[in-house]
């Protein structure tokens, strides 16, 4: 291979060097606007489910306050169920694989 086709290898890998990483970062901030839109869809969703049927009035700190810890206790017990279901799962899987 002459001395000409290793400089245009070498700058193609470059090149695509350089493609690749750019497509990374964008990657990386598609990625993270897909997150937050999801986080925000999951709280607007779960805050309506949660708040359902309860009198919570937003137009007051207390109100506000309450309203923290309505959904944060849900949220706490949703995730502990989540830990048991899951510890379940895995202690089930364990038990039919001996």
């Amino acid at each position: 291979m002459s001395g000409v086709g290793i400089a245009i290898g070498v700058i193609l890998a470059l090149i695509v060097i350089i493609w690749v990483s750019a497509e990374f970062k964008r990657a990386k901030h598609k990625f993270l606007a897909i997150f937050l839109v999801a986080v925000i869809l999951f709280i607007y969703f779960s805050a309506t489910s949660v708040f359902s049927g309860k009198n919570v009035d937003l137009k007051s700190i207390g109100g506000i306050t309450d309203a923290f810890k309505i959904y944060f206790s849900w949220l706490g017990s949703a995730f502990g169920s989540v830990q048991t279901f899951t510890s379940n799962a895995v202690k089930g899987l364990t038990n039919t694989t001996k």
